[in-house]
């Protein structure tokens, strides 16, 4: 029977963008996004139309622009360097993952810290783990703000991560350290990892494995956060088997638990970067 609460990250998600609403209509301009994506890879087609009409949706100025597959990466350089200049645009996100060509690291590098609504330039990366501020990488950003809605208190609690990626599990780990929290970076390459995954009073996978943690490896009433998202003969798969729910205190569903948080703070980035490039600081 199934015992965890169910942590949705549509209800939280919705809950962000009316906030981001509010802001909106105090403002006495719009922030703008600009979305560019290479090639007709149908999840990157999906992706960014998602997060072209939330950004709509929300009365953000949003514009993708699409490049052919074989787009030369001094091309896209370029590209970058025209949008970063241009004061009409507070937002560039280029989507992952990019043709084999072209340096990811090199592309990402070439956004201004101040327009980097992925999150993952140095300049931000380095001010993430200084205790700085700037803009961070939107899927921890949803995992802290969706437990932080439900009250799951992080303070002192030993949370373990599995993962330990630039997009999701360092940065993560960071955003805890932030909260007080004690967290674990664990991987692959950990040494008896279900040992490691039962201390976790909070328990956030992002390993890209499906169904890869079972109930045994939970600690009872631990709250669990799946961050995986892994097509299997057409069904979209979490990290974690859903046996995990008669253990957990709580758990968040794949579809619709970090999912929705990733899109909702890419919006919340946008109007962040929008603040800070004319203010200095969030409002």
């Amino acid at each position: 029977m199934t015992q965890a609460r169910i942590l949705s990250g549509h209800e939280v998600a919705e809950a962000v963008y009316k906030e981001l609403k509010e802001k909106l209509a105090s403002l006495s301009f719009v922030p703008s996004l600009r979305v560019i994506r290479l090639g007709e890879d149908p999840a990157s087609v999906s992706y960014v139309r998602l997060k072209d009409r939330r950004a709509r949706e929300l009365g953000l100025r949003s514009q993708v622009e699409v490049y052919p597959e074989d787009f030369p990466e001094e091309a896209l350089l370029e590209r970058l360097e025209a949008l970063n200049r241009d004061e009409d645009v507070d937002g560039i996100l280029v989507q992952l993952p990019l043709p084999r060509h072209i340096r990811a690291e090199r592309v990402l590098e070439a956004i201004s810290p101040l327009k980097d609504v992925d999150g993952f330039h140095p300049v931000n990366v380095g001010r993430l783990w200084s205790g700085g501020e700037g803009l961070f990488p939107c899927t921890p950003l949803g995992v802290i703000r969706l437990l932080r809605h439900y009250g799951v208190e992080l303070r002192g609690k030993e949370v373990v991560v599995i993962g330990r990626s630039n997009i999701v599990g360092k940065p993560l780990a960071a955003l805890l350290l932030r909260e007080d929290a004690t967290p674990t970076l664990a991987h692959s390459k950990t040494e008896n990892l279900p040992e490691v995954t039962r201390r976790a009073q909070v328990l956030v996978v992002a390993a890209g494995r499906p169904h890869l943690v079972r109930k045994a490896w939970v600690r009872p009433g631990a709250v669990v956060v799946d961050v995986g998202v892994n097509r299997v003969e057409g069904r979209l798969l979490g990290d974690v088997h859903p046996e995990v729910a008669e253990v957990a205190g709580a758990l968040t569903p794949v579809p619709g638990g970090v999912g929705p948080m990733t899109v909702a703070m890419l919006m919340a980035n946008t109007v962040k970067a929008a603040l800070l490039r004319r203010h200095g600081a969030p409002r």
